[in-house]
C-alpha cells in the first residue's frame, strides 16, 4: 500500500456534471484543484456507466431561451458536433478531455474517499483533510485544500465532516408549500436502472433467467408506456427505492430493477404483443442512478415557492427551469401517474447562498445535495442545472481560495465579485449585467456596417392551418407601432382576432397581461398580404406576446428561415406522452403555449415598423443572452451586406491585450447528450464560423490582428502576444455556419 499526501488549492469530490464543471471553473481561474472521482469514468449519472440524458432549463423545449451556457454549455456544443448519434462512450471522452485540458486540475478516478478529517463545534464545524482509496492501485490519498466541494450526489463528505443535512419530505408548514405532505417523512425519489436495445437483422430468441419479474402480474403494463422500440431513458420510470433507504438499501434496490427490466424484456420479447423477433438487448445497466439522499443545509434553503415565484435572488448565480417532477414513491409499482409536474412561468434563481454548508466553514456542495427542500429538489436535481450549480459554486472556491475567506464571507461580502467573475466566464445567470470596469469595450462608441433594421419574413415555406390560437414573439424596441401584415389564405370573407399581450417577467415568454387587440376583416383570397394596425409603446424595451386567434377559415405560412429573437408558438397542442407517465397541467403557460412542433420555425409577415432589438450597441449593453429581448447584434442579410463589419472605437488609444467574443449560439434550441432526439446540424447555424480581427493604425487604416476559420464555438478568447495601442477594433465577419446573418452577442476588451 502507497501513501499519499496532496495539497490543492481546491479539493472537489465527486466527478459528476457538477464535480466537473465545479473542477474547471476553478482551475480556469488558476487554482489548483484535485478532482476526485470514486467511479473509473467521468459524468456520473450521464456516463456510460448510467447513461441519462443531460436534461436542464430547456424541459425538453417546454421553456423559451433556456439552455445553459458556460462549462455545460461547452459540454452540449462539443458534444453535438463530435457525438451526434449520442454515443455513450463518445460522451464520456468529451467530459474527460474538458478536465484533462485543464493544466490546473489533478484527475483522481476510481478513488473512494470515505474519511473526512474535521473539528470544531456542531456550529462551526471546519474540514483539514480527506482521505480516499485508490481502487486497482492500493493507494491511500490524503488531500488537503482551504476550500472543499461535496459533488458527490449523496452527500458523503458533508455528512463526514458533521454538515446539517436532511432525507425525505419536509411537512408542508415549515415552508407553506403546496406540494408537501402534511407530516414530514423519510420518503425519496427511487432510484433507476436503463437497458438498450437493438435490431440483430435476424431472429433472436430471449431465455429470462430465474429472478426476472412477471410483470404481467403487476400494473405496469396497464400503467407505463412499454413498446419494443424503445430503451434508454424511454425507460426512466423503471424507479424503485424511494420508501427504502436509496444508499444503504442500493444492492435490493439494483436487484429489483434488475428483474423488472429482464421481466420487461420477457414480456416484451415472449407475450407476443410486440413485433420483436429480432430485437435483442445491447446494454442492461449495473450501477442504479440514483435520483435523491442527503440535502444539505445552506445559508438559504430553495423551496417550491422560490420556484414558482421566480424569486430574483440579489445573490443569483444560476438558473433552473425544469419542471417541479416529482415521482410516487412506489415508482414502477405506483397505480399513479410515473411523475407529476409544476411549471413555473419561465426559468427561475438559483441563489449563492443555497450552495455551501452553514455551519462547516469551508464545504461548498453542488448537485443534487444542495439546500433545497424535497419539493423543490424536484427541480434543481436534473444534470444540467447540478453542472451550471457546480461552475458557480466551483467559481466561489477559487475566490474564497485566492482571498483567504469562507464561503459565508465571500457571500455577504463579495456577492457582486462572485456574479461578475461568472458573467465574464460566461456562466447561466439571468438577469445580471456586465459591470466590470476593467472592460474597455463598455467605454467605446459601437457601430456597424449594418444591422437589421425592420422585421420582414416574406419568403414563404409551409402552410399552417388557423385551426387553434398561435403566437409570435417579436422584440418590442423600442415600440410596436404601425402595421403587422401576415401573409395568408381565407377560405372566405371572415375576420382576424389579433392581441399583444407583456410577458410580465423579463425572463418570461408567455401572455401575462393583455395590451392591446384589434379584429380586422379578411376577404377571401390566397397569398394575401393582410395588414392588421397594432400601437403599444412599453415603458421598456421588452418581448411582445403576439396572439392571432383560432380561425379554421385561414391558413397562414411559416418562413423558409428562422430569425433571433423570434419564436413562433402554437396553443393547446397534444400532450407528447401519455399521462400515465408524466402528468403535466396544460393549463399552465408554458406548458399550453409551446414552440416544439414550430421550432426554427417563424410565421410570414412583416412590420412597417423599425426596431432597435439588433442595433451594433447590444453587444455592450451588459447581457450575455436573451432578457427581455435578443441583446444581440444581427446584421442585414449576407445577401446585402457581404463581409458584415462590427467596429468598437474610443476617443484616445487604448492599450489591448486581450478581446473576448460572445458568438450566438442559439439557447433556444434543445441539445441534449445521448439519444432523446438529434438535430440536423452538428454546428448551430447562428454561430459565425470564420472572422477577422483588426485594429486601427495611426493612420486610420485597419490592419489584421488575426483570422479565424471553422468556428463553432460560442466564446473565443483572443490573447494577444503583445499589447496593441490603438483607438478601434473591427471584426469582420466573412463566413457563417448557415445562418444568413453575422451574429453576435457580447465583445469584451481586456489592457
Amino acid at each position: 500500500m502507497k501513501m499519499e499526501h496532496v495539497k490543492s488549492d481546491v479539493t472537489v469530490v465527486g466527478g459528476g456534471l457538477a464535480g466537473v464543471c465545479a473542477a474547471v471553473a476553478a482551475a480556469r481561474l488558476g487554482r489548483k484543484v484535485a478532482l476526485v472521482q470514486n467511479r473509473p469514468v467521468l459524468g456520473g449519472n450521464s456516463s456510460s456507466e448510467v447513461r441519462v440524458w443531460v436534461c436542464g432549463a430547456t424541459a425538453h423545449g417546454t421553456n423559451r431561451y433556456a439552455r445553459e451556457t458556460g462549462i455545460m454549455g461547452e459540454l452540449f456544443l462539443e458534444n453535438q458536433y463530435r457525438n451526434p448519434e449520442g454515443n455513450p462512450y463518445l460522451w464520456d471522452l468529451v467530459i474527460l478531455e474538458t478536465v484533462l485540458a485543464e493544466p490546473n486540475i489533478t484527475l483522481y478516478l476510481n478513488t473512494d474517499v470515505h474519511e473526512v478529517d474535521a473539528s470544531g463545534e456542531q456550529d462551526t464545524r471546519q474540514i483539514t483533510s480527506v482521505t480516499g482509496w485508490m481502487m486497482g492501485s492500493e493507494r491511500r490519498i490524503v488531500f488537503e485544500s482551504p476550500v472543499y466541494l461535496d459533488c458527490t450526489g449523496d452527500g458523503l463528505i458533508g455528512f463526514l465532516a458533521g454538515a446539517k443535512f436532511r432525507i425525505g419530505r419536509e411537512a408542508r408548514h415549515e415552508y407553506n408549500e403546496e406540494w408537501a405532505p402534511e407530516l414530514a417523512d423519510d420518503i425519496t425519489l427511487g432510484s433507476t436502472l436503463l437497458f438498450y436495445t437493438k435490431d440483430a437483422g435476424h431472429p433472436v430468441r430471449f431465455i429470462p433467467p430465474s429472478f426476472a419479474r412477471d410483470i404481467s402480474q403487476t400494473s405496469i403494463p396497464l400503467k407505463r408506456v412499454i413498446r419494443s422500440g424503445d430503451s434508454g431513458c424511454h425507460y426512466w420510470w423503471i424507479e424503485w427505492g424511494g420508501e427504502l433507504d436509496t444508499v444503504h438499501d442500493n444492492e435490493r434496490i439494483r436487484d429489483e430493477l434488475w428483474a423488472v427490466i429482464y421481466g420487461i424484456w420477457d414480456y416484451i420479447k415472449n407475450s407476443g404483443k410486440f413485433d420483436a423477433d429480432s430485437m435483442t438487448l445491447e446494454w442492461v445497466g449495473s450501477q442504479p442512478g440514483k435520483r435523491e439522499y442527503r440535502r444539505f443545509t445552506g445559508d438559504y434553503t430553495l423551496n417550491q415557492n422560490d420556484i414558482i415565484s421566480q424569486e430574483p435572488f440579489a445573490d443569483r448565480v444560476a438558473f433552473g427551469g425544469w419542471s417541479i417532477d416529482l415521482h410516487p414513491p412506489q415508482g414502477m409499482y405506483a397505480e399513479a401517474s410515473g411523475s407529476k409536474h409544476m411549471h413555473a412561468d419561465g426559468n427561475y434563481h438559483i441563489p449563492y447562498r443555497s450552495l455551501y454548508s452553514a455551519n462547516v466553514s469551508n464545504l461548498l456542495f453542488a448537485g443534487r445535495n444542495i439546500s433545497a427542500t424535497h419539493v423543490a429538489f424536484g427541480t434543481t436535481r436534473v444534470m444540467a442545472t447540478c453542472a451550471i450549480m457546480g461552475e458557480a459554486a466551483g467559481t466561489a472556491a477559487a475566490l474564497c481560495a485566492e482571498q483567504g475567506i469562507t464561503p459565508r464571507e465571500l457571500s455577504r461580502e463579495h456577492t457582486p465579485l462572485l456574479q461578475q467573475t461568472l458573467l465574464k466566464q460566461d456562466a447561466s445567470i439571468l438577469g445580471v449585467v456586465n459591470a466590470d470596469s476593467a472592460d474597455l469595450a463598455r467605454q467605446a462608441k459601437v457601430s456597424a456596417s449594418s444591422y437589421l433594421s425592420r422585421i420582414a419574413m416574406e419568403s414563404a415555406g409551409e402552410g399552417y392551418e388557423l385551426d387553434r390560437d398561435i403566437a409570435v414573439l417579436l422584440p418590442a424596441d423600442p415600440e410596436i407601432s404601425g402595421t403587422i401584415e401576415w401573409l395568408l389564405d381565407a377560405a372566405q370573407h371572415t375576420e382576424l382576432k389579433v392581441e399583444i399581450w407583456s410577458t410580465g417577467r423579463a425572463e418570461n415568454y408567455v401572455p401575462a397581461a393583455l395590451e392591446y387587440e384589434t379584429t380586422v376583416s379578411v376577404e377571401a383570397g390566397s397569398r394575401q398580404w393582410v395588414p392588421v394596425r397594432v400601437d403599444w409603446a412599453p415603458a421598456q424595451a421588452q418581448n411582445a406576446f403576439i396572439i392571432v386567434r383560432r380561425n379554421p377559415s385561414v391558413k397562414l405560412y411559416l418562413a423558409d428561415r428562422p430569425l433571433s429573437g423570434m419564436l413562433a408558438l402554437e396553443r393547446g397542442a397534444a400532450p407528447a406522452v401519455s399521462a400515465d407517465l408524466e402528468d403535466h397541467d396544460s393549463s399552465q403557460p408554458v406548458v399550453e403555449w409551446t414552440t416544439k412542433r414550430l421550432n426554427r420555425k417563424i410565421f410570414c409577415l412583416r412590420t412597417s415598423f423599425a426596431t432597435a432589438a439588433y442595433m451594433p450597441g447590444h453587444v455592450i449593453d451588459g447581457f450575455r443572452r436573451p432578457y427581455g429581448g435578443p441583446h444581440l447584434w444581427l446584421s442585414e442579410a449576407l445577401e446585402q451586406d457581404a463581409e458584415p463589419c462590427l467596429v468598437l472605437e474610443w476617443t484616445g488609444k487604448q492599450q489591448i491585450r486581450e478581446i473576448q467574443l460572445i458568438f450566438n449560439d442559439d439557447v433556444q434550441e434543445d441539445l441534449i447528450n445521448l439519444h432523446h432526439h438529434r438535430t440536423p446540424f452538428e454546428v448551430i447555424p447562428e454561430l459565425v464560423r470564420n472572422y477577422r480581427l483588426e485594429y486601427m493604425d495611426d493612420g486610420g487604416n485597419w490592419v489584421s490582428i488575426l483570422s479565424e476559420l471553422d468556428n463553432r464555438k460560442r466564446k473565443r478568447i483572443h490573447l494577444l502576444e503583445t499589447a496593441l495601442e490603438t483607438r478601434g477594433i473591427r471584426i469582420a465577419v466573412t463566413a457563417t455556419n448557415g445562418s444568413p446573418y453575422a451574429e453576435i452577442i457580447e465583445v469584451r476588451v481586456y489592457g
